[in-house]
């Protein structure tokens, strides 16, 4: 839990970065190209570490950051500022890592594909606490799609709000809740057939 008064100063601090990217931001668009190398050493590792969720290859990963580095600062002129210039920065590669597998055509079966049961389900039914069983989740999450995977890091990982993880996925929220929905159940099935396939042998 976050006290009042850390949550305050959190905000107050993010504040701060925001005035002090769009500072930056605003000498690179009037011709102070160097300002740029301040957010690549920012956020290259954070970058890397996102695109890594979608493509398994390191080299690729770090091949799609770049890109989105460089795309970002071709773009730089249309940044409305109605994100902080990491989370545009991850809408960037997310697509560029979506465009990347397209060219690789890779297939993965996506929930939306996949009949599913209508039956809630909690987080807690997923990981009861049983060391047996957060191993499960962990193998059923790697065997998602990278959609989905992404969706799983972002929300429970990183703690984005639903309104940050749509604007990076290019959803609307309540899509974004609706396909969480559906993941725990998808990964409650795998869980499932994991354990019962060891319950035969």
């Amino acid at each position: 839990m976050i006290f009042p008064q850390v949550s305050c100063l959190l905000s107050r601090m993010n504040e701060h970065i925001h005035i002090e990217e769009r500072q930056r931001i605003a000498r690179i668009l009037n011709g102070n190209h160097e300002e740029y190398a301040y957010f690549v050493n920012a956020y290259s590792g954070q970058l890397i570490d996102f695109t890594s969720r979608m493509v398994q290859d390191r080299k690729d990963a770090e091949e799609l950051a770049q890109d989105a580095f460089v795309k970002a600062y071709r773009s730089l002129g249309t940044f409305g500022f109605q994100s902080s210039f990491y989370t545009w920065l991850c809408r960037i590669a997310y697509h560029e890592s979506l465009n990347h597998l397209k060219r690789q055509k890779v297939h993965y079966v996506d929930i939306d594909d996949t009949p599913l049961a209508d039956e809630e389900i909690s987080d807690m039914e997923l990981s009861t606490g049983l060391e047996e069983r957060i191993l499960l989740l962990e193998e059923a999450i790697d065997d998602l799609s990278p959609t989905e995977q992404m969706l799983v890091h972002l929300f429970y990982y990183k703690e984005r709000p639903l309104r940050e993880i749509a604007f990076i996925m290019d959803m609307k929220p309540n899509t974004v809740a609706n396909r969480l929905h559906r993941i725990r159940k998808k990964l409650l099935r795998i869980i499932q057939g994991k354990e019962n396939g060891q319950s035969e042998r």
